[in-house]
């Protein structure tokens, strides 16, 4: 029976959680996951997770941080005076603010705290830092 190796084309269903068990995302009651292994568009341990399953095979997977989103880097989080902010926002903890480096690249952030002339933004991924579980299906494999 064939196996997914790299440049397979493949569609999965999966559900992903959190160590509280907490699901952050699934495609369950969606269209399957499409996917070619290898092409670096998935963090690369659920890229890893897949390799060598069938069709039709479920596997749960723990995938450490390292190979989802990274460690939390603390020079992501920043502390900015709100008169930089655009007039007219009042900014909430949780809310996510489109920003733009020094080069003009976009990028989200999330606010994590406003103060009284300052607010703290944080521009890691919600997920880093974190170990990931799945709970991975393959429907399709070609």
């Amino acid at each position: 029976m064939k196996e997914v190796n790299q440049k397979s084309q493949v569609k999965v269903h999966y559900t992903g959680t959190l160590e509280d068990g907490s699901v952050f995302d699934t495609s369950e009651g969606r269209e399957p996951l499409a996917f070619t292994v290898g092409e670096g568009h998935l963090i690369p341990g659920f890229e890893n997770a897949v390799l060598g399953m069938k069709l039709d095979e479920t596997k749960k997977v723990v995938i450490p941080s390292d190979q989802a989103y990274g460690p939390v880097r603390e020079e992501l989080i920043q502390e900015l005076d709100l008169s930089i902010l655009p007039e007219g926002l009042n900014p909430k903890a949780g809310q996510k603010l489109q920003s733009q480096d020094s080069e003009g690249r976009s990028f989200v952030v999330t606010v994590k705290q406003v103060k009284e002339k300052t607010i703290v933004v944080d521009g890691n991924h919600e997920l880093a830092g974190k170990d990931l579980q799945f709970e991975i299906r393959v429907v399709e494999l070609s």
